[in-house]
């Protein structure tokens, strides 16, 4: 089946509804993979990057399996999804309101940072869907405040980043408590590892795979380039440069490691440009705190870590810049991901140092995008990028073997002249034969 459009798939007059008023244009390439699947009633396990609709993916099929087949009285929740973090679960449950808007669907969220009391009024009500994180949700299941019995379909978004942070004994537990549930579907950022394979083969069966990679349109709504930079002084220079000459209004700026997320936003200020930072190890709290402050206005960046980014959504942000390259090339997929979401266009920028070629490479090969380098009139490198764009790096053992071959070259020059002038004395004074004709 040629899908084209959401009219394309089987869905009902209030979803069509709800997907026309939030203006989604076209399907992504996750949605257009998953949604037949997930509603013919199969498991799915479904890989994509950060902003390519996988939300969308998993809850559209869900809603539309509770309009075809309504519950004849109220009761317990049908429909459970499990995020590893509360912004995720905040933003699932906000994405599931909307397209639901038009049904009389009730949806709900438990998670940790939350009063029971507020909990418990949820358990007293019908639940149509619930968004949960592990570990809250389970301290209810045990108290016997949470009854799995009627979950149907059970969703775990983000499982990758819910294994990593230990939530996978918790997640295994709730699924055993749910195993009357007639489908599972898991998505992650990445299928690959041990962890997550084994995870998945527990949990699905029969599940059809998708490897979702945006397709090149989607791609192409991102503007990406880099900067060749002489160092961090100069990078930060470009940087703050950049921020002003762009007009950047709402941008994210990953850096490596999380002390260096306070330092360079508070740099950035001291340049006149309102900025503020993530670190891992913040109390939900100030996370909420510097969050609601981009998502206001109030400043322009975020400084943080890729730890510290997980489960954030943030729409309409303009840019994103990588101060620090990542590792893994997919990671970089997933933060430029951030950008360029609901069919608007972004901009993605790295700043890249002599010693990190050989990651812009592997970044250039992964993502099949040819990333030029621009210069700022001003900050013009004064070293040059390496060649071929890859650093070759020439171990110790190599460089010794070199010289030994160099030196044997010139030993065994140096012996060859000597032989020469030596046969050259030997015939010193005598005379030529002259062969007669």
């Amino acid at each position: 089946m040629n899908i084209a459009t959401f009219e394309d798939f089987d869905l009902s007059p209030e979803l069509l509804k709800a997907v026309e008023k939030q203006a989604y244009a076209r399907p992504t390439t996750i949605q257009i993979e998953a949604i037949p699947a997930a509603m013919d009633g199969l498991d799915v396990l479904g890989s994509a990057p950060t902003g390519t609709g996988k939300t969308v993916a998993f809850l559209l099929p869900a809603i539309q399996h509770l309009l075809d087949y309504p519950r004849r009285k109220a009761g317990p929740p049908r429909i459970l999804v499990l995020t590893p973090t509360r912004e995720l679960a905040m933003q699932v449950a906000e994405q599931a309101k909307k397209l639901a808007q038009f049904t009389d669907l009730k949806i709900a969220t438990i998670t940790g940072g939350v009063a029971y009391e507020e909990h418990g009024e949820i358990f007293n009500e019908n639940q149509d869907i619930v968004i949960a994180t592990p570990g809250r949700l389970l301290q209810y299941i045990n108290e016997e405040n949470f009854d799995c019995r009627a979950v149907e379909i059970l969703i775990f978004d983000e499982a990758d980043r819910m294994l990593q942070m230990g939530f996978g004994q918790d997640a295994e537990r709730i699924a055993a408590e749910t195993r009357w549930r007639k489908q599972t579907m898991l998505f992650s950022a990445t299928l690959e590892g041990e962890l997550l394979q084994s995870f998945t083969q527990r949990l699905l069966e029969n599940a059809v795979k998708i490897d979702a990679e945006p397709s090149r349109r989607e791609r192409k709504k991102i503007h990406q380039w880099y900067y060749h930079s002489d160092s961090k002084e100069h990078k930060i220079k470009q940087l703050a440069r950049f921020i002003s000459t762009e007009n950047v209004q709402r941008g994210i700026i990953f850096v490596r490691k999380r002390e260096e997320a306070e330092e360079l936003s508070e740099i950035l200020r001291k340049r006149g440009i309102r900025s503020t930072f993530l670190q891992g190890e913040m109390t939900q709290y100030l996370r909420n705190k510097a969050i609601e402050r981009l998502k206001e206005g109030v400043v322009t960046v975020l400084v943080a870590t890729d730890v510290a980014a997980r489960g954030i959504d943030i729409e309409d942000i303009t840019h994103v810049m990588n101060f620090d390259l990542p590792y893994s090339a997919d990671v970089y997929t997933h933060r430029i991901g951030r950008t360029a979401r609901a069919g608007k266009k972004g901009t993605a920028v790295s700043f890249v140092e002599g010693h990190d070629y050989k990651l812009l490479g592997k970044i250039k090969r992964y993502t099949q995008e040819l990333l030029k380098a621009r210069i700022l009139e001003g900050l013009e490198p004064r070293t040059k990028p390496p060649k071929d764009g890859e650093i070759k790096k020439v171990s110790k053992k190599s460089k010794a073997v070199k010289k030994a071959k160099l030196a044997e070259k010139q030993k065994n020059a140096k012996k060859a002249k000597v032989k020469q002038r030596h046969k050259d004395s030997k015939n010193v004074g005598k005379r030529r034969s002259v062969k007669a004709e």
